[in-house]
């Protein structure tokens, strides 16, 4: 088959690796003119994961560029050390930052894969042979089937099955992660500052050269363009303009970010995660929000079940009700991992905020502090996968496919 994927993130090439592998064709369309650097540090965890990514042949590359963040520190506002939180509560067996994660699997798919930066998908044609795509810069082209990985905001998702707010359930948080310079010295470890209804925060990456500042706050669902950065920047600037500790250097960083990212926290529940030749992978079908901890984590597995089950079953119909049968008890389980931290996450009143902060001092002293890091493995490993014939060995990789 001939494969239109939208979304060069983390699903959309990890699927082009897997369909690669079968001996499909595969072109990835990108909105982005080029790789996208920011975001998060993501993990993965448990057997399920470790497995995809070993047989996807980069689990080596991800752990030489891991993180290996220790533990994180909670601050008050003068910036002492209140609680230290365990590093296996918020790191898994492997942690890294979603860019370095990216081009890995990039590097791992560009010989294979047509890339299409700068552009996105229009429209959607359909018939009984394939679909037409109308894209927004190049020329109208023909595929046999088209995977929309392109996240929470998917396109192909409101082209096929209608628009967002269908699905979308807002969890009461807006959260921002950007690139800053690592200017308290850390060394692979965070601080965060708790405030009635909001968290700041900042931790050191790329080997101390750097560091990530995060902000969430909660708030009612804000009519902001989230292609609008200056506007998202303005939100920030209004929602921690009074709080203290390093967050207003933190908020003259922002202005000058290459790498802002700014979203609600939301999760997406559909009935279906196909219509025909049109399917959905990752945040676009499910996103479990950040707050899941298993977003990287479901979307490797995802592509790698999608794929197996496109290469194996007998129609395009089966496979998708494969992949459906497989994913979507591991998709409800990180689901609903997720519902009710938003409160935890940041506390609306003074006296929540306090009861978690004294929780916080003696967690690490308590017995059954490893029951929490075991709950969220348990979690991540709640999958069986499928073998699937030729899954392991790489096929030859066909000529004059690098874009």
């Amino acid at each position: 088959m001939d494969i239109l994927i939208s979304g060069a993130s983390v699903a959309g090439p990890a699927l082009a690796l897997w369909l690669n592998r079968y001996g499909m064709r595969t072109t990835i369309v990108e909105r982005a003119p080029e790789l996208r650097d920011g975001g998060y540090a993501v993990d993965f965890r448990g057997s399920a994961h470790l497995r995809v990514l070993r047989e996807m042949g980069v689990l080596a590359a991800i752990e030489r560029e891991q993180t290996n963040m220790g533990a994180m520190w909670t601050v008050n506002e003068k910036g002492r050390k209140l609680a230290k939180m365990p590093d296996d509560i918020f790191a898994g067996d492997v942690e890294i930052l979603r860019g370095d994660l990216a081009r890995i699997l990039y590097e791992a798919t560009r010989a294979d894969t047509e890339y299409l930066f700068d552009d996105s998908i229009a429209s959607l044609d359909e018939d009984a042979h394939g679909v037409a795509v109308t894209f927004e810069r190049g020329p109208t082209r023909r595929f046999d089937l088209v995977i929309g990985a392109d996240g929470l905001h998917s396109r192909v998702r409101s082209l096929t099955f209608g628009p967002e707010s269908r699905f979308s359930t807002y969890l009461g948080l807006y959260n921002a992660v950007f690139t800053v310079p690592n200017r308290l010295g850390l060394d692979h470890t965070g601080q965060g500052l708790k405030l009635p209804g909001k968290l700041a925060a900042v931790y050191s990456a790329r080997g101390n050269r750097e560091a990530k500042a995060v902000f969430w706050f909660g708030t009612t669902p804000l009519d902001l363009d989230r292609h609008d950065a200056d506007g998202q920047c303005a939100v920030l600037e209004r929602e921690f303009g009074d709080v203290g500790w390093i967050v207003p250097q933190l908020l003259r960083d922002l202005r000058e970010t290459p790498d802002l990212y700014f979203d609600s926290v939301s999760q997406i529940h559909l009935d279906h995660w196909s219509k025909g030749r049109v399917g959905l992978l990752g945040d676009a079908a499910w996103c479990a929000s950040p707050l899941s901890g298993m977003g990287t984590g479901l979307a490797v597995v995802g592509a790698y079940v999608l794929a197996g089950e496109l290469a194996t079953a007998g129609n395009l119909a089966e496979a998708f009700a494969g992949y459906e049968r497989i994913m979507r008890p591991y998709v409800a389980g990180a689901q609903k991992s997720a519902d009710g931290v938003a409160k935890l996450m940041v506390p609306t009143s003074r006296l929540m905020n306090w009861v978690m902060t004294q929780q916080a001092k003696v967690l690490p002293h308590l017995p059954g502090t490893g029951l929490i890091a075991r709950s969220i493995r348990k979690t991540a490993e709640a999958v069986t996968l499928p073998e699937y014939p030729g899954a392991r060995a790489p096929r030859p990789r066909p000529s004059g496919r690098a874009s």
